[in-house]
């Protein structure tokens, strides 16, 4: 028998008590956001599930592209906007999008409303993932299930 729960209320799942993985300064560049884990509560290791929620003037993540990595995401709540390298996209309750691995194509959500933004987002876990970041001086590689991160010139932070 396992203690990992079958079903749970996602609202009822605390936020992740680390708001970013990503190292200083870019970290506090994701204050507004709170995700609430839950693939990892529920057991699974070959994709990632959160409940997301942006406050007013919060943002997904940086600006990325990943290699190998595909995702997706459903708005729930709200109105933000996917920002992508082609461009911007409104988006509303209901609507959805994905990104397949090395689309080249980098997104974020910004939450530019007066109210809460909220989203499911799932992204699968393929080891070997080279994320690029290209506004900023940054690149992650996902080794051994966690993320290293570097300056573009390789040298660590």
């Amino acid at each position: 028998m396992t203690s990992t729960p079958i079903t749970v209320f996602a609202a009822d799942v605390p936020p992740r008590a680390r708001k970013s993985v990503y190292p200083p300064p870019f970290a506090a560049l994701m204050e507004g956001r709170e995700k609430r884990v839950l693939g990892d509560l529920l057991g699974l290791t070959s994709f990632g599930v959160n409940l997301t929620r942006l406050a007013p003037g919060a943002q997904s993540a940086l600006l990325h592209a990943h290699s190998r990595q595909q995702e997706f995401f459903f708005v729930l709540e709200g109105t933000p906007t996917l920002v992508t390298s082609e461009g911007e996209h409104p988006l509303r309750p209901g609507m959805c999008g994905g990104f397949a691995a090395g689309s080249g194509v980098a997104h974020h959500l910004v939450n530019r409303s007066n109210a809460d933004a909220v989203y499911l987002e799932v992204g699968d876990r393929t080891a070997g993932d080279l994320v690029d970041y290209p506004n900023d001086d940054l690149v992650a590689v996902m080794a051994s299930g966690a993320w290293r991160f570097t300056h573009k010139d390789g040298s660590a932070y």
